[in-house]
């Protein structure tokens, strides 16, 4: 029999176990919480993975979260933060950025993201005009009481000459993130098109993307999209996911839920899970169903 000194069998013992140890830990699968703090892309913006979406069946400027009336709205919006969710979704078109000030106005500023939209369309707002970014962006830090906006982003982009069409909206806001009253920009998709125009482009920060599994209120296939989602992921943009529930229409199907919001973490790898709220309970539900991912 081979002898073996204390100081050896010690060693040798605590090698092993270190090792046990390591294996277990590569065998752990990786837990994800609404809750973790993620960045969006590289832009070292840090915040929830599960943000607030306030825009659910928007129009000119009002929803149907704007529909329960105000303070309902104010009371659901800081709860959501109460909760645990620090990042909130709202734009121009969506008519909320006043009521999210208000909810939020008991919190330091610091301790949450936000994210607004230009809307650049001939319908959906009331003006006939299209003023420039350098007007807007001052206008959206007023109704939000803040000082800097985390990201802008020019909202419903739907054709591939988006980023020849949109330069003036892009040359300003690219000027308003080297003034530091915004830390990012990007777009929101609406348009297969517009998707595959974002791919390389080095304007663009982060990115609304549509994306589930089932193609539902989609643009393009299921597979192409999460390719162009896997080529954004890897050269740095981040993505924002929505219509992740279908625009709400499996919201209430248990399974499809489940489908996908494991599609967008584990397969698209969204940074954000942009959801629309209408209660507690909602939210309360998607976090544990995060949980479970």
């Amino acid at each position: 029999m081979t002898n073996i000194s204390r100081r050896d069998f010690v060693s040798v013992t605590t090698g092993a176990i270190v090792a046990a140890g390591a294996v277990s830990a590569q065998e752990e699968p990786r837990k994800i919480g609404a809750f973790d703090q993620v960045e969006i892309g590289r832009t070292g913006i840090k915040t929830t993975r599960l943000c607030f979406g306030t825009g659910v069946k928007s129009f000119n400027r009002t929803s149907m979260q704007i529909k329960m009336g105000r303070d309902k709205f104010v009371k659901l919006l800081r709860e959501a933060y109460e909760l645990g969710v620090r990042c909130f979704d709202t734009a121009d078109l969506y008519g909320s950025h006043q009521i999210v000030a208000e909810a939020l106005s008991p919190f330091k500023r610091e301790s949450y993201v936000l994210f607004s939209k230009i809307w650049w369309l001939p319908n959906g707002i009331p003006e006939p005009e299209r003023s420039p970014a350098t007007v807007l962006v001052p206008r959206f830090l007023e109704e939000l009481k803040t000082d800097y906006i985390d990201v802008v982003q020019v909202h419903c982009v739907n054709k591939e000459s988006w980023l020849t069409e949109q330069q003036s909206y892009r040359d300003d806001l690219a000027g308003l993130k080297k003034k530091g009253m915004i830390r990012a920009h990007g777009c929101s998709v609406h348009g297969f098109p517009a998707l595959q125009a974002c791919v390389g482009s080095e304007w663009v920060d982060a990115v609304h993307i549509r994306i589930n599994p089932f193609g539902t209120s989609m643009n393009g296939s299921v597979v192409d999209n999460l390719a162009l989602a896997k080529q954004m992921k890897a050269q740095g943009q981040g993505l924002i996911g929505m219509k992740i529930l279908g625009e709400g229409a499996f919201a209430n199907d248990k399974a499809k839920m489940d489908q996908s919001l494991k599609f967008a973490l584990k397969e698209a790898e969204v940074d954000i899970l942009n959801i629309g709220f209408m209660d507690l309970e909602q939210i309360k539900e998607i976090v544990e169903r995060v949980a479970n991912v």
